[in-house]
């Protein structure tokens, strides 16, 4: 009348937490956002502090400014920190890819409007490196004041043809959008 376990099998009814994805947020602030500048904030502050994610904020035109350590409201940081001039967004990519410890659970968000001041090769070359590593790199274009899409559809192609995923979307449509490309 005793009982002997050979194997034991032990289940947890506590959930295993999974390893958080990290966002890098590459908002661009040359002078052809300036049209765009409440929308690409908007966009920021909606990918900010999203549950399960750690989010670096990114800001540039052709030099590249980490904000991460000061951000309390994107909104607010955003609408200071207006960079102006011209766009290196290969340069902002090229940091984003120094970011990435997991390229797996790894997503580089690029708020644009792909208008490249600097080398579109390098641009191009550099999303399908990150793209080919396993990172998810999706590029929201930039809307005008009326919500109309203002962007560079040349560079978008190219880089959809890279590896990214491009959408003109509202501040309402971005939740769905990311939620689908963390599944997927």
């Amino acid at each position: 009348r005793k009982l002997y376990l050979d194997t034991p099998v032990f289940n947890s009814r506590t959930r295993r937490h999974a390893e958080p994805w990290d966002i890098v947020l590459l908002v661009d602030q040359s002078g052809s956002m300036v049209n765009s500048v409440i929308h690409s904030a908007v966009m920021a502050a909606c990918l900010w502090q999203l549950p399960g994610m750690r989010t670096r904020l990114v800001a540039f035109d052709t030099s590249v400014v980490e904000l991460t350590a000061d951000v309390s409201d994107p909104v607010e940081l955003l609408m200071k920190v207006q960079l102006g001039g011209g766009t290196d967004i290969a340069k902002a990519v090229a940091y984003a890819q120094s970011c990435v410890a997991n390229p797996a659970r790894t997503i580089v968000v690029l708020v644009s409007d792909f208008y490249e001041g600097g080398s579109g090769y390098e641009l191009v070359r550099r999303v399908k490196a990150l793209a080919e590593s396993g990172a998810r790199v999706l590029g929201l274009a930039a809307l005008d004041s009326a919500a109309e899409p203002a962007y560079d559809r040349e560079m978008a192609a190219r880089l959809v043809n890279a590896g990214a995923q491009i959408g003109a979307m509202t501040p309402g449509q971005l939740a769905a959008w990311l939620a689908e490309k963390v599944r997927g």
